[in-house]
């Protein structure tokens, strides 16, 4: 699927004149223009072969520009790596880097405003553009700094062939966080003492906070203010949400008791170590490819209201740019996100395409037409809320994490990790008040 996605980039006829007319390639650069582009591998997939042939071909269409990607790793390894570039005064001139940390390149003073880089209706038409859902972690003091490239949801996957062994309709998921729990038991399978295969994965490795998320919103409760600066761990909701967590392993023996690795849990699914899962719909494609048995691709279940977190990365400009390199930066990020790139973009990796015109070009129109779940996350976004976000970012939710963490491994009660996450952060937040 890849190397067929790389051929159509080369093919003008994929990116088309229109596409070139609209977003004014020949304007961009009156001299020659190197960009530094930070990329985070994060996922599955040979994702570096699409971007590879993204930088390529707007480099071959656009004279006197050169996009080169960097590679760097996980998006933890990105942002600590770019902090370090501009704190250095090496700093890429685009990167891709989690939307949540928007407050974090902001308070570093990293980064530019899209507002002053665009001038007209067109440009502003453009920013306008993309799901509103999406826009909402980019945001700050009321100005755009990140714009929608890499873009996910959680989503639920299950195994059709082990719910039919269940005795469950393989073609209808579970819809509530009680299904949830008595599909996730029905589909445990023991050998002795022995589980041979879980009913549910939901991974508390990595960013443990994000998928934790989508149960926080399916009840109605919400971990940060909009400005960033207080955050609300210790609620009724939240602890509600972790204890039904905890309880998937410790009271239904349906999940694993021990910390659920986020890169190994797609195997696991593979090789029928789990019946369902929870991951982002940027492994889709890589699910499609790997999966040997009959897959389904739902909205995450609800109990007082259906919900996710949004999630992923955004593409940031640089701020130490001159006039000329500011403008084949904007340029560059208007490509990447034209409706024909996000659209080839989704395709390519399953991360859902960021603005409704994307969804009405042919290809993309097509691809649903043959796989349908492809639209899930992007009908989920109704119900998705900002990813939790923060000033001090990094500590922030490594607090949150590690109280996460502390409950799923029973090492302290739900509501005792959370009040104490709720202190700790509030001392972190402090000076942003």
């Amino acid at each position: 699927m890849l190397e067929s996605v790389t051929r159509g980039l080369r093919n003008k006829s994929v990116i088309g004149a229109a596409a070139l007319a609209m977003i004014g390639l020949g304007s961009a650069a009156k001299a020659d223009v190197e960009l530094t582009f930070f990329y985070p591998v994060a996922v599955g997939g040979p994702v570096t072969k699409v971007v590879d042939g993204y930088a390529e071909t707007y480099s071959e269409m656009t004279p006197g520009v050169t996009v080169t990607p960097v590679y760097t790793g996980s998006y933890l390894d990105t942002v600590t790596k770019t902090i370090t570039a501009v704190k250095g005064g090496n700093p890429p001139d685009i990167a891709v880097i989690l939307a949540v940390d928007t407050f974090t390149l902001y308070d570093e003073d990293a980064i530019l405003t899209y507002d002053d880089l665009i001038s007209t209706e067109e440009e502003q038409a453009w920013l306008d553009s993309f799901y509103p859902a999406f826009m909402e972690n980019g945001r700050v003091e009321g100005k755009v700094w990140g714009i929608p490239f890499q873009r996910s949801t959680p989503v639920l996957y299950w195994n059709k062939d082990a719910f039919a062994e269940a005795g469950l309709d393989p073609d209808t998921p579970p819809a509530t966080w009680e299904e949830q729990v008595e599909f996730a038991k029905k589909l445990t399978k023991k050998d002795g003492d022995q589980v041979t295969q879980y009913g549910i994965q939901i991974p508390s490795s990595g960013f443990p906070y994000w998928l934790f998320q989508g149960l926080t919103t399916q009840n109605d409760a919400f971990l940060m203010n909009q400005d960033g600066n207080e955050v609300s761990f210790d609620q009724d909701g939240v602890v509600e949400a972790l204890q039904y967590m905890v309880d998937l392993s410790k009271v239904h023996g349906a999940m694993p008791g021990e910390i659920i690795e986020w890169g190994t849990t797609p195997k696991d699914f593979f090789e029928g170590r789990t019946a369902m899962m929870w991951t982002t719909t940027g492994n889709l494609t890589n699910v499609r490819d790997n999966a040997p048995f009959p897959f389904g691709v739902a909205m995450l279940p609800a109990n007082k209201r259906r919900g996710a977190p949004t999630g992923g990365g955004n593409l940031f400009i640089f701020n130490h740019l001159t006039e000329e390199e500011q403008a084949a930066a904007l340029d560059f990020v208007k490509w990447m996100t034209s409706p024909e790139q996000a659209a080839d973009w989704s395709i390519a990796t399953g991360y859902v395409a960021t603005s409704p015109a994307a969804w009405e070009t042919e290809r993309l129109k097509a691809y649903v037409a043959d796989f349908p779940v492809a639209t899930v996350a992007r009908d989920q976004l109704e119900f998705a809320t900002a990813e939790l976000s923060t000033h001090e970012n990094q500590r922030v939710t490594k607090i949150f994490n590690d109280a996460l963490q502390a409950a799923l491994t029973l090492a302290k009660e739900p509501a005792d990790a959370l009040a104490e996450a709720q202190a700790e952060a509030d001392r972190v937040l402090s000076a942003y008040r």
